[in-house]
């Protein structure tokens, strides 16, 4: 279940960084009557009475005058993708603001949307704030990363590279998230690499194999067309995502020119190195497929990459966006970036999606 984030917006000197301090019990954000403080969006989990696992998120005054104002109203409002609740403080100093909340002195910025907002009262008691909190806390559904894919008893195999990119002594997020529900729904999973498939499927029959998108075509290879077969990011991209809408976007991969621009967005930042699967294999596979295209070597697609934060606000350039599962990004900040594109009129599809149909396997790939 993904952490409740909780995004606290007004001007300069109304209140957020001493109000996150407040509701965390500890000093997470400086606090000064200097105008400007908070630079940055400053992130903090913890848990709340009654809300459980949260992520507290200080921003920067929206009426930030100074030179970097401009910069820091675009990464404050920048957080909007990722809130569930928006707490709004000193609404009546906030500029261009022209919706009015029923329960607030006066208006906030439009931009806030549909999200569930709660007018922060100067004074009010931090009990009283959790409890207005809890009343519009979004009800999160429980959401399976296997769908209807898998049944108490099954037998399910997992292949799992141990390749650079995997975390030395450790297991990265999806495979520990899989494994973990697995054994929660009472399945029997079986964990091997690519190297150990063949002595795995020696062993067992699987009712359903999930494997690392990165490794589809071996995979796919060495089992009977018969069994069922599915990635760790074609399921993040079901739980996540809107997986119907990432297997339309996919299509796009065939209307690709030459001159055109992709998009290969990362919800996380991190180091990338010559194993990388947005910023190396992909972008292979896509050079590849339009070289085969074309009929030469060199066809002229560019590529981009966005981390973290950096997803562009225009999206017109682009003739296709290729996300990454988004295992440590919440299932809100995917949906914004899909409504982004679609508003763009812009295709979107995810890493597993994308190397199925680059494979040309997605027709095969179990989708849950």
């Amino acid at each position: 279940m993904d952490r409740l984030h909780i995004a606290f917006f007004g001007p300069a000197n109304s209140g957020k960084s001493t109000l996150v301090n407040a509701l965390c019990g500890q000093e997470v954000s400086l606090v000064s009557p200097v105008p400007g403080t908070t630079t940055d969006p400053v992130r903090k989990a913890v848990e709340l009475p009654g809300l459980g696992a949260c992520v507290l998120i200080d921003t920067a005054g929206l009426d930030d005058a100074s030179l970097l104002g401009p910069e820091r109203r675009r990464r404050t409002l920048a957080v909007l993708d990722e809130t569930d609740i928006a707490v709004v403080l000193g609404t009546d100093v906030i500029p261009d603001a022209p919706s009015v909340i029923p329960d607030a002195p006066s208006v906030i910025p439009d931009l806030i949307g549909d999200l569930p907002v709660v007018v922060y009262k100067r004074g009010e008691s931090i009990d009283s704030l959790l409890e207005r909190l809890r009343a519009v806390a979004p009800k999160q559904e429980e959401r399976f990363l296997t769908g209807d894919l898998v049944k108490a008893g099954d037998c399910v195999l997992l292949v799992m590279p141990q390749d650079s990119e995997a975390p030395k002594g450790r297991l990265i997020l999806p495979q520990v998230q899989v494994l973990r529900e697995l054994l929660d729904r009472g399945c029997n999973p079986i964990c091997c690499t690519p190297e150990s498939l063949s002595s795995a499927l020696s062993k067992v029959t699987p009712d359903l194999v999930i494997t690392d998108s990165q490794v589809f075509g071996l995979v796919n290879r060495a089992l009977p067309p018969e069994m069922p077969l599915t990635s760790f990011s074609v399921l993040l991209a079901g739980a996540k995502g809107d997986i119907r809408t990432f297997v339309e976007g996919a299509e796009a991969i065939d209307k690709l020119k030459p001159g055109d621009c992709v998009l290969i967005a990362e919800a996380c930042t991190h180091v990338p190195d010559t194993e990388d699967v947005g910023r190396v294999k992909i972008p292979a596979l896509l050079r590849k497929r339009m070289a085969d295209q074309v009929g030469h070597d060199n066809p002229s697609l560019t590529i981009e990459i966005a981390a973290g934060n950096d997803f562009p606000e225009d999206l017109s350039p682009y003739s296709l966006i290729i996300h990454c599962g988004a295992c440590v990004a919440t299932r809100t900040l995917v949906q914004a970036r899909i409504k982004k594109a679609l508003r763009e009129g812009v295709p979107i599809t995810n890493y597993g999606i994308a190397i199925a149909k680059l494979q040309g396997i997605l027709d095969r790939i179990e989708i849950p």
